[in-house]
């Protein structure tokens, strides 16, 4: 009897996982709720391991790293991989920007970054290449590190400007604790990247720290010196 139970329990889970893929394919994507939508990517049989999965809020579970999917939420390396790949694509679908946006302010900078970071619960350390007139030409992230820090390779930093052709670089990096104020190993390391930048005839042209209470630009705190050719006196370009 027990038996019989289970194998009936089990046929009701599949046949709902079923059904949301038809309702899917019949009504779109939207029709689905985050469980269902989830148990899609993980099976056909997952609806009910799914439910568990989105319990702390959707963004909680896309913003894991695959370490603790794998090693706190129980999935495979193949289902973390596929909740990953679906979660980088919704996040590149939001930014929804031009394919090589002109960044010519501070400001502008910060609004194209704070969409690069959200969700990220470790810090993550940005280089946005650029031309002579200030189009975005290449953004890696060159670190990722711990909740209140990131060791950053000087020789990763500055490859991606080098292999791009760029005039100068913008650095980008976030404080999971929300405060963008930059500490004073922030400001030391901006300073040896610029130094080595301009061995290498590039321009730093500021170092952004972004938090949830807004941003910081180092260069408007005069933490690192402009030159008459440096990013303040472009803000007026045409």
């Amino acid at each position: 009897m027990d038996g019989d139970w289970l194998n009936t329990d089990l046929n009701v889970v599949v046949k709902a996982a079923d059904e949301a893929k038809r309702r899917l394919m019949r009504l779109g994507a939207g029709a689905l709720s985050n469980a269902e939508l989830v148990g899609v990517l993980l099976g056909a049989d997952e609806l009910t391991r799914a439910s568990a999965l989105v319990e702390e809020g959707l963004k909680a579970l896309l913003s894991e790293s695959p370490e603790a999917l794998v090693e706190y939420r129980q999935l495979s390396p193949e289902e973390a991989s596929r909740l990953l790949a679906a979660g980088e694509l919704a996040r590149r679908l939001h930014l929804n920007l031009e394919e090589r946006p002109r960044l010519q302010t501070p400001q502008a900078i910060f609004e194209w970054a704070r969409k690069q970071l959200i969700g990220a619960r470790r810090e993550e350390f940005h280089v946005l290449c650029l031309n002579s007139r200030n189009v975005l030409l290449r953004h890696v992230v060159v670190a990722v590190g711990s909740v209140d820090q990131c060791n950053v390779d000087p020789r990763e930093a500055l490859a991606p400007a080098i292999a791009c052709r760029a005039t100068g670089i913008v650095l980008v990096h976030n404080h999971p604790s929300g405060d963008p104020e930059p500490s004073v190993q922030d400001v030391a390391l901006t300073r040896q990247l610029r130094e080595g930048a301009r061995l290498l005839c590039l321009r730093l042209l500021d170092h952004i720290v972004v938090g949830e209470s807004g941003f910081v630009s180092m260069l408007a705190r005069g933490l690192i010196k402009g030159d008459e050719h440096g990013f303040m006196a472009r803000l007026q370009s045409p």
